[in-house]
């Protein structure tokens, strides 16, 4: 094995990466793909790759961020819906050992794909990733909607049409949007989300704002940034920003302009993803991790995902342990108890209030 930073992985390495990907025979996720890696470690300098050799042939890949006192995470940890080694059949390293030969004293994961052998019974939760079907065309899908959403879809069609009517301009949706001031747009509104609700920015911080830009631009087999805008004229008033390989579509930032909220823009901007997404060959949607209304309306089914650590023995390991698991405990008490959870979210929107009138 070898350790390298991924600007340093060759064109033969990326290429049986690419490979492994392919005949794991799982969804095909962009944040699985190297050049995900590849951009995160751009943005993060720690960005390193475990890289396995056998009969000179590279037959694994473990990406990951090394931080201080032996601390790893999983590459793009907080932003990144896909994690995990890449893998030949049947390669199965220790996971404590991995660590070990990483310079790693644990290593944390919020969205660890299903099939990861490696790190079974690290896993402390897991998590529903809603998914949209379209495998069998647009129309498949919106028959199916009609048939389990009927009212969602109805309403939301309506409000559609009712937008061309009213709106001052044509209505127009572009799925591949490559102007980056509609992603400065998106951004923008994403910020003030963020900021409503009582959550924190996370386009306040320099290495997201930058790692999404550089997938904006990026224009790989296996994994591109994909800008969906919903337009009235030359107005954008919703758009999502996400992640495709040629048979899955990442769906990471939506946001939408509020002075357009009584149209749902950001449901009919799903919708025309969906239909745009089904036309240009991409077999799924995958929503990510996280209950949401819109979510549970537009789904048609679930992958799972894991958040934990593998802890090394020792006492780098346990001061990782008692830095990590408290405050997990507690989000998990919380989250699973569902009028305390809407009590907290309450709380947050409540302050994000009174900030925004200081």
């Amino acid at each position: 094995m070898r350790i390298v930073r991924p600007g340093g992985l060759s064109e033969r390495e990326i290429e049986a990466w690419r490979e492994l990907r392919v005949k794991a025979g799982g969804p095909a996720n962009p944040f699985m793909e190297p050049e995900f890696t590849r951009a995160v470690a751009e943005v993060r300098p720690r960005s390193r790759v475990a890289v396995w050799w056998e009969d000179d042939e590279p037959v694994g890949f473990f990406p990951f961020e090394k931080g201080p006192l032996g601390r790893g995470r999983a590459i793009g940890f907080g932003v990144s819906d896909s994690q995990g080694a890449v893998l030949r059949p049947g390669l199965r390293p220790g996971a404590r050992a991995l660590l070990r030969a990483c310079g790693l004293a644990v290593w944390e994961f919020d969205n660890l794909e299903d099939g990861q052998p490696v790190f079974e019974g690290a896993a402390a939760e897991s998590f529903a990733s809603p998914v949209i079907d379209v495998g069998e065309g647009y129309a498949a899908y919106e028959a199916l909607l009609r048939a389990q959403s009927p009212k969602f879809l109805k309403t939301t069609l309506a409000k559609e049409r009712r937008l061309g009517r009213q709106a001052d301009g044509d209505v127009r949706f572009v799925f591949d949007e490559r102007d980056p001031a509609a992603l400065d747009t998106l951004m923008e509104w994403k910020s003030a989300q963020y900021r409503r609700t009582g959550r924190g920015d996370r386009f306040a911080q320099g290495w997201i704002t930058g790692l999404v830009r550089r997938l904006h631009e990026l224009r790989a087999p296996g994994c591109s940034g994909v800008l969906s805008v919903l337009y009235v004229g030359d107005r954008p008033i919703a758009a999502h920003f996400g992640l495709r390989s040629a048979t899955v579509l990442s769906c990471w930032f939506p946001a939408y302009d509020p002075e357009f909220a009584k149209y749902s823009p950001g449901l009919v901007l799903h919708l025309r993803m969906a239909e745009a997404a089904a036309a240009a060959g991409i077999g799924m949607l995958d929503l990510g991790r996280g209950a949401a209304e819109y979510k549970d309306s537009l789904k048609t089914g679930e992958s799972t995902v894991y958040e934990g650590a593998v802890v090394r023995p020792g006492a780098l390991g346990a001061l990782h342990w008692l830095r990590r698991e408290p405050p997990l405990r507690v989000h998990r008490f919380v989250r699973t108890r569902p009028a305390l959870a809407a009590r907290g979210r309450a709380a947050l929107n409540a302050l994000a209030r009174l900030r925004g009138h200081r």
